[in-house]
């Protein structure tokens, strides 16, 4: 969903558009236009691909701005990939504020989601509400994540009642792998009738997009076709309305194993070992500091 220049004012295709604020202020001239949550279906209409990575930081968030991506997801993968857990259970609303915040500082373009971690919504849509308002107040992010279809139908439209922006989450969902029994495909045979109502479900609550994880593409294609917001891919193949991967796993920054879904498009980890080697051994050979790094 590439931002382009447009001269359309009715802002009839999916391209970003500069806006003038009404509290005051305006859009740098040439600068960036942001994505809203009206580009999303404007894409999904066009048949233009939604882009998305995840990102922790503002370094990457400001790497992958500039590059064009469409939207950022502030991911409780970060207890994987930041924080050390095993796996994304632990993961809390404090661990994911100031990442939220440093990502939403950093991009002029890219739409950031915040991901609500496990725990945070699953008392009710005012528990969820509460905790949606956090990430908005104190992080500055466009949107809030959630898991769940059908179970969370009410906690999705209290929010969206509220004025928040909410992207829907189904298929395999990693908070609750354990009641899943694993890391499996879901959607399957019996499972794909779920599967149908749980994105129904998260379309009637008022949700502007909704991820498919891990789910058989002739599933997600049906899906596709059934619902009128955007579909998002993770691993859920190639006929959604867009992908999202997590950006350690698409950069190669993840040791051992990566999902079968994955496509690597750098090997970071090898790049930064590599880096890593050559410095210890010019320090150990006093090879660095050099005198160009010293000051006289």
């Amino acid at each position: 969903m590439p931002a382009q220049p447009s001269s359309d004012a009715s802002d009839s295709a999916n391209q970003p558009q500069a806006e003038q604020n009404p509290y005051g202020g305006a859009p740098a001239p040439g600068g960036p236009k942001r994505v809203r949550t009206r580009h999303f279906q404007n894409a999904k209409r066009e048949g233009i691909k939604i882009t998305g990575l995840t990102s922790y930081d503002m370094l990457t968030a400001r790497i992958f701005d500039e590059a064009g991506i469409d939207f950022l997801l502030v991911g409780d993968s970060a207890g994987n990939n930041v924080l050390g857990y095993d796996t994304t259970l632990p993961v809390t609303v404090d661990d994911l504020i100031p990442l939220t915040r440093a990502v939403a500082g950093a991009v002029r373009r890219a739409f950031v989601v915040a991901d609500m971690p496990f725990g945070s919504y699953e008392n009710g849509p005012e528990d969820a509400l509460h905790t949606a308002v956090r990430f908005m107040k104190e992080t500055g992010a466009h949107a809030v994540k959630l898991e769940g279809g059908e179970r969370s139908r009410k906690q999705i439209h209290r929010i969206v009642q509220a004025g928040i922006p909410v992207m829907g989450h189904i298929g395999y969902t990693p908070q609750s792998e354990h009641g899943l029994g694993g890391h499996l495909i879901q959607g399957r045979g019996e499972g794909l009738d779920q599967l149908l109502a749980d994105a129904v479900a998260v379309e009637d609550a008022g949700a502007f997009a909704v991820v498919l994880e891990m789910v058989p593409a002739d599933a997600a294609k049906l899906v596709t076709e059934r619902i009128g917001i955007p579909t998002i891919s993770v691993g859920a193949g190639p006929h959604t309305d867009g992908q999202l991967l997590v950006w350690t796993d698409w950069a190669g920054l993840t040791t051992g194993r990566i999902p079968k879904f994955v496509k690597q498009y750098a090997d970071l980890a090898g790049i930064l070992s590599s880096a890593a080697r050559e410095w210890v051994a010019d320090v150990d050979s006093g090879a660095y500091p050099g005198p160009e790094h010293s000051y006289e």
